[in-house]
């Protein structure tokens, strides 16, 4: 009678651990845990994923800024360039890739650099310095090509907590 009662209790405890009916080959029936692990893994996922792919697109807008502010400084240094082949240079980099009409171009007079007295140390305070013609510039005249776009400006995927951020390059050079 004693084995009788533990085969019970082994078929009973059975029956407990199973949770579920079980389908050919002896697997439990899952029902819609499949679906609920995936409705909140998948949002998760995809977050993650845009979020890689907005980085690597941001990181390539500013390396083009770089680039673009690069090579229009160093174009506008040479003797017989205007201001509007500096800016078209800049807008013949970035267009490419961003719409040129959202990014805000500058070409600065940065002799102040050259002066005692303290330079500016942000970017609004470059953006103030007064307007240079570069076809007009002194040699060794120091200029600042810069530009800037804010980032949903320019984003795959606008997300709200980006506003506000802006991305930015300049570059110096003197005039020959």
């Amino acid at each position: 009678m004693h084995a009788l009662s533990l085969a019970r209790r082994c078929s009973q405890s059975r029956r407990v651990l199973r949770r579920g009916p079980l389908l050919r080959g002896g697997q439990i029936a899952r029902g819609g845990t499949t679906i609920v692990e995936t409705a909140v893994i998948l949002p998760v996922f995809l977050f993650l994923f845009l979020s890689i792919i907005e980085f690597g697109h941001a990181q390539m807008v500013a390396h083009l800024l770089n680039s673009g502010c690069r090579v229009a400084a160093r174009i506008g240094s040479t003797e017989g360039t205007t201001t509007a082949d500096v800016l078209s240079r800049v807008n013949q980099t970035l267009g490419s890739a961003v719409d040129p009409a959202a990014v805000s171009v500058f070409v600065k007079d940065a002799d102040v650099f050259d002066s005692a007295s303290p330079p500016p140390t942000t970017g609004a305070g470059l953006e103030a310095l007064p307007d240079l013609e570069v076809a007009e510039a002194e040699p060794r005249q120091m200029f600042v090509v810069r530009a800037r776009v804010a980032y949903n400006d320019i984003a795959l995927v606008p997300m709200a907590f980006m506003d506000g951020v802006v991305l930015e390059a300049q570059a110096f050079m003197r005039h020959e």
